[in-house]
């Protein structure tokens, strides 16, 4: 699996163009879908201490997602700074910011060499082209009309904006 390469999934092709947004993505769950799925924390905390290693670095505060917020937030502090790390909360995707915020538009930043741990621990690392996605480049045809309604009253317009929200 390579990060940040568009070969990560079969989610995303070589332009990054094609990610079929997943039941989930927006963090709403539709009535009669039944419950959204989430993602594991213990295999995210293991990467995020191997990434660590590989940083020689330290793991700073890991914060667990809360409504209304579609992701968990951790950070990383090796000799360079901090890297603050975004886990989805209900699909196994790992982005990178520069600081720690409750939603994000476009503050994506390219993943870290040590992000291949979080690939090789399972996780689809995405880059932040990826992230800068236009949502008509995107597969949306899984949302719903109140997802829909939610996108648009707060502006957003990107991949990575729908992914890493705070809806509220």
């Amino acid at each position: 699996m390579t990060v940040a390469s568009g070969k990560m999934s079969t989610m995303v092709n070589e332009g990054n163009t094609d990610f079929t947004l997943p039941r989930g993505a927006t963090g709403f769950s539709v009535p009669n879908d039944g419950s959204l799925p989430v993602t594991d924390l213990r295999p995210f905390r293991t990467a995020l201490y191997a990434a660590a290693r590989v940083a020689e670095g330290q793991v700073g505060d890991i914060e667990e997602q809360e409504y209304p917020r579609t992701f968990h937030t951790a950070s990383i502090v090796d000799p360079t700074g901090e890297s603050v790390i975004l886990c989805h909360a209900h699909h196994p995707w790992i982005a990178f910011a520069q600081e720690r915020r409750n939603w994000y538009a476009e503050e994506f930043l390219p993943p870290p060499p040590w992000a291949s741990t979080f690939a090789e621990a399972g996780f689809i690392v995405l880059s932040s082209e990826q992230l800068a996605t236009p949502l008509s480049d995107v597969d949306t045809s899984v949302l719903a009309k109140d997802e829909w309604r939610q996108i648009r009253s707060y502006g957003i317009t990107t991949l990575g904006g729908t992914l890493f929200n705070s809806w509220a």
